[in-house]
């Protein structure tokens, strides 16, 4: 089961709720760089956020929805069980076995 787009909405609250130099930063973002790219300035600021979350995602080298899930599940057991969910999700559309998914994707099984 993916992160749906509801826990991504989430986890983007909980992530902008966590850094108030961000939002701020988000909140006075030039509206002629939207106008550039023929965006609204919602559509910009959103596509700022998104990039911010990918960039922390990624500084955690972790997956966008792997961050997701990190910052919407109530536990870390409840995290790995449904990052793992995923990853077999994966690998079975792969066609891949699963440890063999597992040692290729650096996970333990």
């Amino acid at each position: 089961m993916a992160a749906t787009e509801l826990q991504h909405e989430q986890a983007l609250k909980r992530f902008l709720d966590a850094r108030p130099e961000l939002r701020e930063e988000l909140d006075h973002l030039n509206p002629l760089l939207a106008q550039a790219k023929g965006e609204t300035a919602e559509q910009y600021r959103e596509e700022r956020l998104h990039e911010a979350f990918e960039a922390e995602a990624e500084r955690q080298q972790l997956f966008a929805w792997e961050l997701t899930l990190q910052l919407t599940t109530a536990t870390p057991q409840e995290y790995e069980a449904q990052r793992l969910e995923v990853h077999r999700e994966v690998a079975e559309m792969a066609g891949m076995d699963w440890l063999e998914y597992c040692e290729l994707n650096g996970i333990k099984p």
